[in-house]
């Protein structure tokens, strides 16, 4: 029976948290949408259950919905302990999933821990900086569907939470766990129930997490994923993360390819994909993403053209080392907003039909040329949460890095043991599209059960 449950707005969360556990030893297990935990007969040995809601850019009433659906399930499965995986850069309606959490978690707060120093995303006197960047000046400040335009977080989960919200400054963090101990009784004696606390380094998440247990409140961890993994240590529900890395050798496995499914558009992964290709032997399928958004048989017409791009040249002496199927890292990029209202859409619905598209290419390749492939390395957590649904793997089983917040899972269903590397849009440096690769050529050569 599941200890630990965590519930995240999108996959790519839900894939940071769970490889966190799973680095500390606990059996875990990441349901790609609440729907499947929920008709999960039995909740199985796991030690620990995350559900991924896909609710960061529904409206409030949707996503609270969405959360409150998964914490059942949770529940069901005999859960002790609760964390809301926020993403790093604070987009998505976080305040209204704390609350939809809070309100089927008695006598309980909130304690939000938004740093997660290894990927180099620390809060400092309340505000969120982002590799030495304020939040807003970042490229999440301008992301098509959540753009975040307020980077002092007390201010930005006061405006979508109706808890009362309180701060711990980094003053009393830096002072140690007595002095967090004094400030989060005090702040609850105040009536908070939602309270946001600095951090920019590892220690300092220790240190939090120290008081948080020692102050025996019923806590309710948010956060990228770091403090959840310190607090539960501390705990004593988890070991120390393994903390030797796999540096995996440029190689590649005769007659291989890696699949890459790149749903992103940020400047982040344009670069990493310019990196990989100045490599050589990158095939890159550029797709429509006007077709595709048209839908019907213009849609169909350009999935046949690129399946059968990519098909005909995997296998063969002459197979590329990676195919790049991509709609948004050529040409201009594409107004989304200006395209869905040219077409009478609800807004995201273009985004929505793009990544189903690259869902039903990915499971088109897979079904012709599956022997042919050595993982698939998705970039978007829109775009990994499609291809996993569209090869039939509602459950991923999650189980380490190559950087923070670029994890390796294994697919379950049809394609049980599969390798998959999903990444979001904005995390990493130049090489680490060529990192990934060079991982799923080792992760192919090397299975697991």
């Amino acid at each position: 029976m599941p200890i630990l449950g965590a519930v995240a707005d999108d996959i790519t969360g839900a894939t940071t948290t769970a490889v966190l556990l799973a680095r500390s030893g606990a059996e875990t297990a990441l349901y790609i949408d609440g729907k499947f935990a929920e008709a999960e007969e039995s909740p199985g040995s796991h030690d620990a259950v995350v559900i991924s809601t896909g609710s960061r850019a529904l409206p409030s009433p949707e996503a609270y919905e969405k959360v409150s659906r998964a914490v059942k399930a949770l529940l069901a499965q005999g859960v002790q302990y609760f964390e809301k995986r926020i993403d790093t850069t604070l987009r998505g309606s976080i305040g209204t999933e704390i609350d939809a959490m809070l309100d089927l978690l008695p006598d309980t707060i909130a304690v939000v821990v938004p740093a997660m120093p290894a990927s180099r995303r620390i809060l400092v006197g309340g505000y969120s900086v982002i590799d030495g960047t304020a939040l807003v000046n970042t490229p999440a400040s301008k992301d098509v569907r959540t753009p975040v335009t307020e980077c002092y977080i007390p201010r930005l989960l006061a405006g979508q939470t109706e808890r009362k919200t309180a701060f711990i400054s980094l003053s009393a963090v830096l002072a140690g766990e007595d002095a967090v101990l004094e400030e989060l009784k005090s702040k609850v004696n105040e009536g908070a129930e939602l309270i946001i606390i600095d951090a920019i380094c590892d220690n300092d998440l220790d240190e939090i997490a120290k008081a948080c247990v020692r102050s025996e409140f019923k806590i309710l961890s948010v956060d990228p994923g770091a403090f959840t993994a310190r607090l539960s240590y501390r705990r004593g529900l988890i070991h120390e993360e393994k903390k030797e890395k796999i540096d995996a050798p440029h190689e590649e496995v005769p007659g291989k390819t890696v699949l890459i499914a790149a749903g992103s558009a940020t400047p982040v992964t344009k670069r990493q994909m310019e990196v990989l290709e100045s490599k050589g032997r990158c095939l890159r399928i550029s797709i429509d993403p006007k077709l595709l958004m048209d839908g019907g048989a213009a849609a169909d017409q350009e999935i046949e053209r690129v399946v059968e791009a990519a098909s005909g040249r995997l296998g063969g002496e002459d197979a590329p080392r990676e195919i790049l199927l991509e709609t948004a890292l050529h040409g201009e990029v594409l107004d989304l907003e200006a395209e869905e209202n040219k077409r009478g859409y609800d807004k995201g619905r273009g985004a929505d039909l793009i990544n189903e598209a690259i869902g039903k290419i990915t499971a088109r390749i897979m079904e012709h040329k599956s022997g042919s492939i050595a993982g698939i390395y998705a970039t978007g957590g829109d775009t990994l949460l499609s291809v996993c649904r569209y090869l039939g793997s509602v459950k991923l089983t999650v189980y380490d890095y190559v950087i923070p917040q670029a994890d390796v899972s294994r697919l379950t269903g049809k394609y049980s043991g599969f390798p998959v590397v999903g990444k979001g849009g904005l995390t990493g440096d130049d090489n680490t599209a060529v990192r990934i690769v060079d991982r799923l050529f080792m992760e192919c050569k090397t299975p697991i059960s």
